[in-house]
């Protein structure tokens, strides 16, 4: 009994909607509308040439430096830190082709257990608390937490049934499966470089394997999915299929894989922003 990998790739690709649009890309960078603002950040991916003919009315701009996720921001004025951006009940976008399916996905299953690892601001976690399910989210930034509970306040869901976890996802997941502990989905969008709140230090390529083999532990009988996204310019999707089925070799279901991608504001065109693999027991 192993799962099953769907046989082509498939390319998720997440609509603009009023408070977020990818407006042009091109050039190895991406123009995006966050609420009132432009902003500019790194796409390695974009290498045809921009329709538009200048990007200089942008608020902010992202210049990279030469270390992984490394950088810094140039604003052109003054903003608030925050301003409120909303999809559905959820408020603050991110990986939207995935948010319908997880929320179709748990409806069904009031109650449900959900883990969210390298859960960052959170929207997989309010959408899936939306839909309810109770909610362990994990990230190792006290500051995401942190904007991720402002997130579920502006989403009149502070009273939703969700766990807060500032800790080291590894460290975190081995404490649960020496707990016993079990979960009907997990979610886990992993990046390439980070560090944990003790000085920890994660690296995608060396650690994902034993991170992966925890979370199948931490998986109920009767689990719904597991969904893992990543993003390096070295990995496919093809490549977190084939970790997912190694994992989850003891079970059936399917592993669909493939891209995440977010058209562009006009139509035409779709940047690809992270590769990913769901496993699905139905």
């Amino acid at each position: 009994m192993s799962p099953r990998l769907a046989a082509e790739p498939v390319a998720l690709t997440a609509q603009p909607w009023p408070d977020h649009a990818l407006v042009d890309s091109g050039g190895g960078r991406k123009l995006e509308r966050y609420g009132p603002h432009l902003v500019v950040r790194p796409e390695p991916q974009c290498l045809w040439t921009p329709r538009l003919p200048d990007w200089d009315h942008a608020f902010a701009v992202f210049e990279p430096a030469d270390e992984d996720e490394a950088g810094r921001w140039r604003f052109a004025g003054a903003a608030a830190e925050t301003w409120p951006m909303a999809w559905r009940s959820v408020r603050f976008p991110e990986h939207a082709a995935n948010w319908e399916w997880i929320t179709a996905r748990l409806a069904p299953r009031p109650g449900a257990r959900m883990l969210n690892l390298f859960g960052y601001t959170g929207v997989a976690s309010l959408a899936a608390a939306a839909a309810g399910a109770q909610v362990t989210h994990v990230d190792a930034s006290k500051r995401a937490v942190g904007w991720a509970r402002d997130n579920a306040a502006l989403s009149d869901l502070t009273d939703a049934p969700i766990r807060w976890i500032c800790e080291d996802a590894r460290k975190w997941v081995a404490r649960e499966v020496r707990r016993g502990a079990r979960y009907e989905a997990i979610v886990l969008d992993p990046p390439k470089f980070g560090r944990g709140p003790g000085g920890e230090t994660w690296r995608l390529y060396d650690d994902l394997l034993d991170l992966m083999a925890g979370c199948a532990a931490l998986l109920a009988d009767d689990a719904s999915f597991l969904i893992l996204n990543a993003y390096s310019e070295r990995l496919t999707g093809l490549a977190l299929a084939h970790l997912t089925a190694g994992a989850l070799a003891e079970r059936a279901g399917t592993i669909d894989w493939g891209e995440l991608c977010l058209a562009e504001e006009g139509g035409g065109r779709a940047a690809g922003l992270s590769f990913f693999a769901r496993w699905s027991a139905s």
